[in-house]
């Protein structure tokens, strides 16, 4: 069955998305800010920025009308930095009078609340018009999506049916959909996991080899159930694609920003120069200001992501960042607190 969809964000994954709901037969309304990438995807098939070499099927079509892009449609796909979140709901609620199944595709915590982005969405946007609020995360880099390459991720709700819904409309050959009924984990683990890559990054850049990354992501796995559990996310969640999966994709791979951010910051660059040099939204560098927060207000030990937030914010040297995590005290390696059991 083909529907209309909405997708808000034409950078790499909104527009690798959209690929894939245009070859599952979707007619797709691609909202987007910037005149000339609007010009650009309907004219020439392109989106050279994000996704270069990409050619974009005539099925999308991309508009700067908010009012447009919402016109006849029952599903939105939101895929923003979290730091536009809210106001992108906002233009939202001004410009539909239908309930609508919102689908997002970021993935951060804000500062100051510390809220999920579902939970901003459902803040901004007046219940009248929410139907569902879904989650779509995984391990998934949209180069390779936009290449029809093999892909499995998650469908999050607390509905099932609507978990369902969007597993439906993404499912194909290339693209595989798994649901889960945890929406705070799969949030948590999407969120996160960018800060675990930053570490990752850092590692590379300071020449370090395979054993630090495979303990920093090991261990970083040990945060993100540790807080997630916290919040009272299913423990399993984190041993999914949203978990060990997406952390496995995002601190390996050169293809992941926040990656290549860690590694920039490994190698000297001061941090106002990252994202200057990458051209685009680092979410794990806002994400890290956020969980440290969250962290500390919840009594959640998270030692990877206070080093990364006093090398980002506090202005301490990677190398004693480095040192001083590993020459911490002995500890036993796992414990039923982190999984929230005792």
């Amino acid at each position: 069955m083909s529907n209309h969809i909405t997708v808000i964000g034409a950078g790499s994954w909104g527009t690798a998305l959209s690929i894939v709901l245009a070859d599952n037969g979707h007619e797709v309304m691609l909202y987007s800010h910037n005149h000339e990438q609007i010009n650009e995807i309907n004219n020439n098939r392109t989106n050279e920025k994000y996704l270069p070499g990409i050619e974009i099927p005539k099925s999308i079509q991309c508009t700067g009308d908010m009012g447009q892009a919402l016109e006849g449609t029952e599903i939105v796909l939101l895929v923003v930095p979290t730091k536009a979140i809210r106001e992108v709901c906002k233009q939202i609620s001004t410009n539909t009078n239908v309930p609508l199944t919102i689908i997002h595709a970021s993935k951060g915590i804000e500062p100051g609340s510390y809220k999920r982005i579902s939970e901003m969405i459902l803040e901004e946007i007046p219940e009248k018009l929410v139907k569902d609020v879904v989650v779509l995360s995984g391990p998934s880099h949209a180069e390779e999506v936009s290449l029809r390459q093999p892909t499995t991720i998650t469908s999050a709700s607390s509905n099932l049916q609507a978990a369902e819904l969007v597993q439906s409309l993404f499912m194909n050959a290339y693209f595989r959909v798994y649901t889960n009924p945890d929406i705070v984990g799969v949030e948590l683990g999407g969120a996160i996991k960018n800060i675990i890559a930053l570490g990752a990054g850092v590692c590379h850049g300071l020449g370090y080899g395979d054993n630090a990354k495979a303990a920093l992501i090991t261990r970083g796995l040990t945060e993100i159930t540790r807080l997630g559990c916290k919040m009272g996310a299913n423990p399993l969640t984190f041993a999914g694609l949203t978990g060990v999966g997406d952390l496995i994709v995002t601190c390996t791979s050169v293809h992941s920003r926040n990656w290549r951010a860690g590694d920039l910051i490994g190698k000297g660059y001061a941090i106002d120069e990252v994202e200057k040099e990458l051209g685009m939204v680092v979410e794990g560098i806002r994400t890290t200001e956020a969980a440290f927060h969250l962290a500390q207000s919840l009594g959640v030990e998270m030692p990877i992501t206070k080093a990364i937030y006093e090398v980002l914010f506090q202005g301490k040297e990677v190398n004693r960042a480095v040192h001083e995590l590993m020459d911490r005290g002995g500890k036993d390696e796992i414990s039923i607190k982190d999984l929230g059991l005792s």
